[in-house]
């Protein structure tokens, strides 16, 4: 069945990136940072530009780096084939909330940032996961020219998220 809910309500979380098997099983690389945090989900979103069916979770497991899994009114291998490179998303409504604090990732990009003093550094474009913790990528202007920042997300530097008014607010200079 086609999906009721609008792009934006749906979050991309993987790729089909193969058939498996013969019976219209999935090979599925998650965008997780579990590998297995996928099969917690029951319903899926599988599509291609912007084009959803929802799909029921049947049976999945753990494949090395990737997911293997069944989904109700699946099962013939060439309508397998015929989905390689399809994304896998999932509704958002189906998430768990965060703690207080806690952001999803997907949350964070588009926000505009600004520094204490009230000035512009940009947009968030991206998240990037280094170990130590988590920075946000920032693609603004300086001097008229384009300037990318990346600016930790620990609570030194990050005064306010304002999710509502979709700002940021750090303690990052101009010209950092």
């Amino acid at each position: 069945m086609a999906s009721a809910l609008p792009p934006e309500d749906l979050v991309v979380m993987g790729r089909v990136a193969a058939p498996y098997a013969i019976s219209g099983w999935l090979k599925i690389q998650p965008f997780t940072e579990h590998i297995d945090s996928l099969l917690e989900y029951p319903q899926w979103h599988v599509g291609k530009n912007g084009q959803w069916r929802a799909y029921r979770l049947l049976e999945g497991k753990v494949h090395g780096q990737t997911l293997l899994v069944s989904l109700e009114g699946l099962n013939d291998r060439n309508v397998a084939e015929a989905m390689q490179g399809f994304e896998i998303a999932v509704a958002r409504a189906d998430f768990p909330q965060p703690d207080e604090g806690e952001y999803y990732w997907d949350q964070l990009t588009g926000l505009e940032v600004v520094n204490l003093q009230g000035e512009s550094l940009g947009r968030v474009v991206g998240v990037l996961e280094t170990g130590a913790q988590e920075v946000l990528k920032v693609q603004g202007e300086l001097d008229a020219k384009p300037k990318e920042r990346l600016i930790p997300f620990v609570a030194a530097l990050v005064h306010t998220v304002d999710l509502a008014s979709r700002r940021i607010v750090v303690d990052w200079g101009l010209d950092y």
